[in-house]
């Protein structure tokens, strides 16, 4: 269980079955590796329910198995409750970032601060590509950003 006083971040795309469950999947195995876990609240959504109770995509699953990460992670939509429990809200592309600012506006007291993921990226990568229409390839793209992205955003938040 997460101390009381802990960090946290939900990861955002489209469908939560390819970005987002990657980079929470990269960033728990960064802050388990780091050892401070229990410093923090990950989870990782959709601004869409087009795949609410799905696995991640299998090109997904087989990039993050290749690099020793697994995941038992579920899409779930982005709900009203996010705005205001999750301090980082973090979206891959300028539509996630839209559809979640809009959101954002019909919650009372909303806390979260909602940034593009790739604002954190030294190599200044700013959108993460959906790679669901794309090859093997682009998901290993995805997860490299996320690597990047992730080291940043931990980095700037010990």
């Amino acid at each position: 269980m997460a101390a009381t006083n802990a960090k946290s971040v939900l990861f955002v795309c489209l469908g939560n079955i390819c970005r987002s469950p990657i980079a929470e999947a990269v960033f728990q195995k960064m802050v388990a590796d780091a050892k401070v876990a229990d410093q923090w609240v990950i989870d990782s959504g959709a601004t869409s329910d087009w795949n609410t109770g799905s696995s991640p995509d299998s090109r997904g699953l087989a990039c993050l198995k290749k690099h020793g990460i697994e995941t038992s992670h579920r899409a779930r939509q982005v709900t009203k409750d996010d705005f205001q429990t999750f301090e980082y809200i973090l979206c891959m592309d300028e539509n996630n970032l839209s559809d979640l600012e809009k959101k954002a506006k019909s919650v009372q007291s909303a806390k979260a601060k909602i940034e593009l993921l790739g604002s954190y990226d030294p190599q200044k990568q700013l959108i993460i590509k959906d790679p669901y229409y794309g090859s093997d390839k682009d998901f290993e793209t995805v997860y490299e950003q996320c690597v990047r992205c992730c080291k940043a955003f931990l980095e700037a938040n010990s």
